[in-house]
């Protein structure tokens, strides 16, 4: 009994630190060239889920690791929506939807982010689709209403 116990344990933290180590080689891609990524989501006709960061922001930090990575790494969403990141600072650009080399301070101020995290739905032109989702308040429920704003874009987006 004492041998299986130990097997057991032994499996387990295995497995744990298998996914930590697939977890930290996945990340959410850092988004330069909205343009581009707006031409990808039309031509897949997919939302782009468009995260506002900081480096400074732990919950950020939290909704990456908890729930963006995850949906990455299960590869259930890759054809329900494009995920990226857009990180607010100093300095920071970004092609437009437009094509034009924008700050990101810029971008922010135009979409109306004031806190991060901010997510974003958007088409291909930097609609939104969604009602954007401000922080995080419930980790509990934060999954459901992610995956329903996922739903109500990609149905916006197809319809």
């Amino acid at each position: 009994m004492k041998r299986l116990y130990s097997l057991l344990l032994f499996l387990a933290a295995s497995l744990w630190l298998a996914i930590a180590a697939l977890r930290a080689d996945v990340t959410v891609p850092a988004v330069k060239d909205l343009q581009q990524l707006g031409n990808q989501a039309q031509s897949a006709e997919l939302p782009v889920l468009l995260t506002f960061t900081s480096a400074i922001c732990s919950y950020c930090e939290l909704l990456e690791q908890d729930f963006l990575q995850p949906m990455l790494l299960g590869g259930e969403y890759r054809d329900r929506v494009i995920i990226r990141k857009l990180e607010l600072g100093p300095g920071a650009s970004v092609t437009d939807f437009d094509g034009r080399n924008i700050m990101s301070d810029e971008l922010s101020s135009r979409y109306r982010v004031f806190v991060t995290p901010t997510m974003l739905f958007v088409d291909g032109s930097g609609r939104e689709l969604a009602e954007r989702i401000v922080g995080i308040n419930t980790p509990e429920l934060f999954g459901g209403y992610l995956d329903e704003c996922i739903e109500t874009a990609l149905v916006r987006i197809r319809a």
